[in-house]
């Protein structure tokens, strides 16, 4: 992707943010010089990867193909020092847009429409080796479950959610009209180097980036070490 279609993309979910009255923490804000400056003290940030996270998982194709996200807190199994064992992420996807099929091993998830958008969530039952089943999917929504047929596409509307069990396969669809989608997701720590597990196997989860321009905001596999 090139470094000024982040710096826009990130920009309207700035806006999209706003409108919908969600404060955001100050790091939010940090700009590259800043982050320059930033000591130790924000280790957490840097080693979970809190913050911006734009992806066309290395399709080259962000707007069918990609994802926004920023990513407010964040355990860290791997690091004893990290004590928590949840995350928080706001998603934006823009109208049209998907986001690629795939499951996580270890985390659960609860993925709620904060607003603009309807989306759409086609489930599947997965497996240990990836494969994707033609059976039933129980599903679970705002303290209701239901049983649908495999490649079902939930919908939820602003205020509904849905919670992503591990190993069930799942995308993410917005309709061509009325907006971007703002998502919430509330869940156990967020992996991911190693619990994203995509059925098209050539998907990668970060981009390479064209810098056309300066950037904006770093994104979260960004920042400098402390002290540098």
């Amino acid at each position: 992707m090139k470094r000024s279609r982040i710096n826009q993309v990130i920009k309207d979910m700035e806006t999209l943010i706003k409108e919908h009255g969600f404060e955001m923490p100050p790091f939010a804000r940090w700009t590259a010089e800043e982050w320059n400056s930033i000591g130790h003290e924000y280790d957490e940030i840097r080693d979970n990867k809190l913050g911006w996270d734009i992806t066309d998982f290395g399709l080259g194709k962000f707007d069918e193909v990609g994802f926004s996200l920023f990513t407010i807190r964040n355990g860290n199994p791997k690091l004893d020092k990290y004590k928590k064992t949840y995350a928080e992420k706001l998603l934006m996807l823009y109208e049209g847009q998907t986001a690629a099929m795939h499951f996580h091993a270890s985390k659960m998830e609860d993925i709620i429409n904060r607003g603009g958008n309807d989306v759409y969530i086609t489930v599947y039952n997965g497996t240990k080796d990836e494969e994707m089943l033609d059976t039933d999917v129980t599903v679970y929504s705002d303290g209701r479950h239901t049983i649908v047929p495999a490649g079902t596409k939930v919908l939820l509307k602003p205020g509904e959610s849905i919670t992503i069990m591990p190993y069930m396969y799942h995308d993410f669809i917005v309709p061509e009209t009325g907006g971007s989608v703002l998502l919430g997701e509330v869940s156990m720590c967020n992996d991911d180097d190693n619990d994203n597990f995509f059925y098209n196997k050539s998907i990668g989860r970060f981009p390479e980036i064209e810098e056309d321009e300066a950037p904006y905001r770093l994104l979260c596999n960004e920042y400098p070490k402390a002290g540098t």
